[in-house]
């Protein structure tokens, strides 16, 4: 089974965020940089089946140069090989714009299976994995939360609200999208580390026309402003008989701070 996670690289989630001058996007000089969560768990989940029914896992990454450090830690922990398409600039186009990248990629491998985190941890727009799957023609689940072979397809088992699940049998090749936690991750091992090493990278520079003209990443959600939240506090003086005070606080708790 040849199986492709995708991945990206984001700010790590103990950097200080901090806006550029022109307040386009974050001072990336101030910024550490790691492989994004739900990704992470979707390469889990591709080695695993790997293991499982043979095949190879191809780890797709669009993004700056830097990003090729990312690729190599998938590497490090177990991908067999990787594509790395690289962004000019360092604000993230938007979903549509890198779904063409990766789907521009992914057609030319022939995949059985695609695999993608639920959503990013800097955007979070949770749109990526399925546009790519709507740009290729395939089938797609989304928020999933287990993954077995049945027979020539799989069967997902699909987070919904409520603590409710559905269980949906889908035909390859598929794309899913990875909830965090499906799986326990693993640590790159020193020997995955010098194996990283030797492991094929296929590069593709999506500015000098290394994708098709179609695919190239021109945001049609362009980021207008990126800054801090307004810090603000409004104290509030509740007066009255005990009754009446506890009686104001709960409907201010339920109502307008709803954590009731």
């Amino acid at each position: 089974m040849k199986i492709i996670v995708c991945v990206k690289q984001v700010p790590a989630r103990d950097s200080t965020l901090r806006a550029r001058p022109d307040g386009k996007w974050v001072e990336e000089s101030e910024v550490s940089f790691e492989i994004n969560e739900p990704d992470a768990y979707a390469l889990e989940e591709g080695l695993q089946l790997r293991d499982a029914v043979g095949g190879e896992v191809v780890v797709l990454c669009a993004g700056a140069e830097r990003a090729s450090s990312t690729i190599r830690e998938a590497l490090a922990k177990g991908a067999d090989r990787g594509i790395h398409i690289t962004l000019a600039g360092d604000a993230a186009p938007d979903p549509l714009a890198i779904a063409r990248l990766l789907a521009s990629a992914i057609q030319s491998e022939s995949p059985d299976l695609i695999l993608t985190g639920l959503q990013s941890d800097d955007l979070g727009f949770g749109q990526t994995g399925v546009v790519v799957a709507e740009l290729l023609g395939l089938p797609h689940a989304s928020i999933i939360m287990q993954v077995e072979v049945a027979g020539d397809g799989l069967r997902v088992k699909r987070e919904l609200e409520d603590g409710w699940f559905q269980h949906v049998s889908l035909p390859l090749p598929v794309l899913l999208t990875i909830q965090s936690g499906i799986k326990k991750l693993r640590y790159a091992t020193l020997m995955g580390i010098k194996k990283a090493k030797s492991k094929p990278v296929h590069v593709i520079d999506a500015a000098a026309g290394g994708a098709p003209s179609e695919a190239r990443p021109e945001a049609a959600l362009p980021i207008r402003r990126v800054y801090p939240p307004q810090r603000t506090k409004q104290i509030q003086m509740l007066t009255g008989a005990p009754e009446q005070v506890a009686a104001q606080l709960l409907e201010k708790l339920r109502f307008e701070a709803r954590v009731l």
